[in-house]
């Protein structure tokens, strides 16, 4: 059964790149949404096992998207990734950094690092990735 990831972010270039990255070998479903406002909403139709959430979005910034999340009964229990530009590889040189119990990723992260977050944070193994890179994965690096 596929994970399901759900990605929001403002930025539709970015979330498209995110969804066409994790798709590429068939073990992740993923859901975008655009707009922060209707990202509560949009997870809860949605129903992820795992978000990946921007921090700085117009109108509600992704720790206040993350409250409401955190006060949702739907969505309480699931994980979130805070995905930032504020964070980069140098400042992250693992692809990861934790502050106050939440994991934070640079958004120039590459597919198998994102990769392994995820599954760190869903308590599985990664996916081996397939020999022939993907179109997303010869870009090297996601954002």
């Amino acid at each position: 059964m596929k994970k399901r990831i759900f990605v929001i972010d403002d930025e539709s270039d970015f979330t498209h790149l995110m969804k066409a990255s994790l798709e590429a070998d068939g073990y992740y479903h993923v859901g975008e949404e655009n707009d922060a406002g209707s990202a509560l909403a949009a997870a809860r139709v949605f129903d992820p096992d795992l978000i990946l959430l921007d921090i700085m979005m117009p109108h509600l910034d992704g720790s206040e998207v993350a409250a409401h999340m955190r006060n949702d009964p739907v969505l309480r229990e699931v994980p979130i990734v805070f995905m930032t530009a504020l964070v980069g590889t140098t400042d992250a040189p693992a692809g990861s950094c934790s502050s106050g119990g939440h994991t934070f990723l640079p958004k120039s992260i590459s597919t198998d690092r994102l990769i392994n977050c995820i599954e760190a944070k869903l308590g599985g193994v990664a996916p081996l990735m397939t020999a022939t890179p993907t179109k997303a994965e010869a870009m090297a690096t996601v954002g």
